[in-house]
């Protein structure tokens, strides 16, 4: 069972060994053609989504457990293990670290002509992969930077989108799983998987369920008058005196803004004092491209070229302190775990989960084609992790 979320791990320094990145490349290619020979290629892409069964994975693969190198290292590794053998296996994997990743388009529609397959559905792959970087750099702000993103998908069009923000100031990394079958709404809680070592405080998340009505709102500005618009933007900059009128500016797209009234006490705590939005021309340029084109909904709005953080936050906050349309500010990691790692500090885990994605890698070691010693060694890692450390569950 695929949980939802977000991992959370300490920073990792310095290169993988060759030694041992070779090591990965030859047993992932033997652990792939096992799995993709007993449950398909959809099923491989589907436990890629699920963060426990990847940690898994790195694990039998001889990484750290909690390590923010697994990500890229194991992608990277899979991605090697399985070039020259896609066609056969159906599998695909595109994208990775730092300038690699936003080659991952190109790199989707690259093997949508080498294999043939409906452009308009290869087109729809790579949307999928610009929509996921954009959702976890600008409707999810956690303070995590993008720097890894890869995208796996198959013939029949099931993808998978792994991808990895670095925190400098807390020097930790967070992983962001997606799977085709729980993002059918992009912008409205895409995630597959929930496991995160901490969670942050104050996290504007744009995805939350919680925040539809400020998503229409802002959908909403965007369709007034570029001017209109500004003078709420503005609004905010000069900390609004209390404001006692009720004005309704029409009904946009079905959505009434209605003004609040708000007191000084409004603009104390809020995010608002802290960020000038009516000073920085590269905004206001975006602003009247919104105003422009006027997006028919949310996804299109946030898709729109150049529209990034700042843009989102902006809106988001005239419509919540303007309109009041609060969106949430809870981190979207709900649930937490670590198995062993570098700092050997238990954390909570789905124990059902853990104990079956366990049983199922014994499984697939035992049907590959590498030697009785290895076959034991990794056993026996995959044993004296799940033993070293309590693992509980948690909400």
């Amino acid at each position: 069972m695929i949980q939802r979320g977000i991992a959370t791990f300490t920073l990792d320094y310095g290169k993988c060994p060759k030694w041992l990145f070779d090591r990965m490349v030859a047993l992932g290619r033997e652990m792939i053609r096992v799995i993709v020979a007993e449950e398909g290629s959809d099923a491989f892409i589907r436990r890629i989504g699920d963060p426990a069964w990847f940690q898994s994975l790195g694990t039998v693969l001889a990484f750290d457990w909690n390590a923010s190198g697994l990500t890229t290292i194991l992608t990277a590794a899979l991605k090697e293990a399985i070039r020259g053998e896609e066609r056969d296996l159906g599998v695909f994997i595109c994208g990775g670290k730092g300038k690699t990743s936003r080659k991952t388009p190109d790199e989707i529609s690259s093997w949508g002509m080498r294999m043939a397959l409906d452009r308009k559905n290869t087109d729809a792959l790579a949307y999928n992969s610009r929509m996921a970087a954009k959702v976890d750099s600008a409707l999810i702000q956690d303070g995590f930077q993008i720097y890894h993103h890869s995208f796996f998908f198959t013939k029949n069009g099931a993808w998978t989108v792994v991808q990895q923000g670095m925190n400098l100031e807390n020097q930790s990394a967070r992983r962001y799983h997606w799977h085709s079958s729980k993002a059918k709404d992009l912008i409205r809680e895409p995630h597959s998987g929930i496991s995160s070592e901490c969670t942050v405080e104050n996290v504007l998340n744009m995805t939350a369920g919680e925040s539809e009505k400020n998503r229409a709102i802002s959908t909403a500005l965007v369709e007034q008058s570029f001017g209109t618009l500004m003078k709420d933007i503005t609004l905010l900059r000069k900390h609004y005196s209390p404001v006692s009128r009720m004005a309704s500016i029409g009904n946009l797209s079905g959505t009434q803004l209605t003004l609040l009234e708000l007191e000084n006490r409004e603009f104390t705590t809020h995010p608002v004092v802290r960020e000038d939005f009516s000073k920085s021309k590269y905004l206001e340029k975006i602003l009247s491209k919104l105003c422009d084109e006027q997006p028919e909904d949310y996804e299109k709005l946030v898709a729109t070229q150049g529209v990034g953080p700042k843009t989102i936050r902006a809106l988001s906050l005239v419509s919540e302190v303007i309109y009041g349309a609060k969106p949430s500010y809870e981190d979207p990691a709900r649930y937490s775990f670590a198995h062993g790692g570098k700092d050997a500090t238990p954390y909570p885990v789905d124990t059902v989960t853990y104990d079956e994605t366990i049983d199922t890698m014994k499984k697939y070691v035992e049907k590959t084609k590498i030697s009785p010693i290895e076959k034991r060694k990794i056993v026996k890692r995959m044993e004296t992790k799940s033993e070293q450390y309590e693992v509980s569950s948690i909400k």
